[in-house]
């Protein structure tokens, strides 16, 4: 018999316990780290616009987004055939895009499930004019979200420097969507004439 092929029972229990206590500090820290995503643009435009789609093809319950400037038709498919599946899908745009021509909030509101809604900033304190919602932001299923700077725009994605950064942090997550929660009851609802 080999040395390595017989242990003490000793030995054996040391193992177990070993493993047990891996086991137990594995399990108690890896629900700290997040899955996390950082894409940046240009360099990563093709990355960052799969996966931002497939986040929305793979939602089951909810789509929750704030969002500035949304032209890119490629993304709006993706949101209509969500919503076709029973995604329930709100969009927030600022107030400013109700005018803008190439706009998707026209084309997305017709279609059962999704909700869209126009959001402006506070008065300025001289109050002249008003802020804007200036937000680029996807919540999925209260399970994912999507932050960063580009505008959901062709040229945000292919020629402007950018970035979108995923994460399913709950904390993160929790934290945007009670923030989202309050923007959207000071929505005003889009209405197509």
């Amino acid at each position: 018999m080999r040395k390595n092929q017989c242990f003490s029972p000793l030995t054996n229990a040391l193992r177990k316990c070993y493993l047990i206590f891996l086991c137990a500090i594995i399990g108690i820290f890896m629900p700290l780290y997040a899955k996390e995503q950082i894409y940046l643009m240009p360099y990563e435009q093709q990355d960052a616009l799969r996966d931002l789609i497939n986040s929305i093809k793979q939602a089951n319950d909810s789509i929750d987004i704030a969002i500035y400037s949304f032209t890119n038709r490629e993304i709006a498919k993706a949101l209509r055939d969500a919503s076709s599946k029973g995604v329930k899908i709100n969009i927030i745009y600022d107030m400013g895009q109700k005018t803008t021509s190439n706009s998707t909030i026209g084309y997305l509101e017709k279609f059962a499930n999704i909700h869209t809604c126009l959001l402006e900033g506070n008065p300025a304190k001289k109050g002249k004019y008003k802020g804007i919602m200036h937000h680029k932001m996807i919540i999925v299923d209260n399970k994912l979200i999507g932050l960063g700077s580009a505008n959901w725009s062709k040229n945000a994605f292919e020629n402007n420097y950018e970035s979108l950064y995923f994460t399913d942090n709950k904390e993160i997550i929790q934290k945007a969507n009670n923030y989202y929660q309050k923007m959207l009851s000071s929505c005003t609802p889009f209405i197509i004439h």
